[in-house]
């Protein structure tokens, strides 16, 4: 009798011993009770800023977490942050979800939303993109791309001719025109003085308005040739009132 008591208080002590997850399962652990997400999903839903901090971060925070559950809060309190104008955040969360999952076109195409309003065109080309690879009918992805290389094209074609006037400065022979040249801002307002007076002049109602239109402007580069080297003489100054009065004729 006194040796099974023995044992039995052996036994006890050793039970006792254990781990509470061993001693509950004998020898497997217990269960890792799952984050709750949806308090998280119906805060951003609700669109209740501060309960979705509280109740997202509780989720986004937890190494507990499980990867399907993370990638929803991460992906709710995005755009929850985006629609509030927390850019740099909103692209923080959804850069998190597209690590943990990259096939993820609609959350490629928000970011690349989120990239253009930070003016970070090539990020936003690239996540447009990104999205089409995944899914090529991804319609919001199709057109935002669509629109982004028209707008890169616009872009480059601007940089091609930047620092650049309308007439060729190798034959540049009037003092005027070599100083044009040599100053980008003033290379540009020629280019665009051009660009301009081209426009009213297609625009004309018929033919006795638009060779009127054409004379003007003859007079004007006439005037500003003679002007110039003058004293008191700017041509910066007369040359962006003549784009503006030309930009004014054109109802821009």
């Amino acid at each position: 009798m006194r040796s099974l008591l023995h044992l039995f208080g052996a036994g006890l002590l050793y039970a006792l011993s254990l781990p509470p997850a061993d001693a509950a399962t004998g020898g497997e652990s217990v269960a890792v009770t799952q984050v709750d997400v949806e308090f998280c999903l119906a805060a951003t839903a609700a669109d209740d800023v501060d309960k979705a901090a509280t109740a997202c971060a509780a989720v986004i925070d937890n190494e507990k977490t499980a990867k399907e559950d993370l990638i929803k809060a991460l992906i709710a309190r995005g755009a929850l942050l985006a629609r509030h104008d927390q850019v740099d955040r909103a692209i923080a969360d959804d850069s998190r979800a597209l690590e943990l999952d990259p096939g993820l076109a609609d959350i490629f195409n928000a970011r690349g939303e989120l990239w253009l309003k930070k003016g970070d065109k090539p990020r936003a080309v690239q996540d447009f993109g990104a999205a089409l690879k995944i899914d090529p009918n991804h319609a919001k992805a199709k057109a935002n791309h669509k629109a982004m290389a028209r707008e890169l094209e616009r872009i480059g074609a601007q940089m091609a001719v930047a620092g650049k006037p309308s007439f060729n400065c190798a034959r540049a022979r009037r003092a005027v025109e070599r100083a044009i040249c040599g100053n980008r801002d003033l290379a540009d307002l020629d280019r665009e003085i051009f660009a301009s007076s081209a426009r009213v002049i297609r625009a004309a109602r018929n033919a006795d308005e638009a060779k009127a239109l054409q004379r003007e402007q003859e007079e004007f580069i006439a005037r500003r040739n003679t002007g110039f080297g003058r004293p008191g003489y700017d041509l910066k100054k007369t040359m962006q009132e003549r784009l503006q009065k030309l930009n004014g004729m054109g109802g821009y």
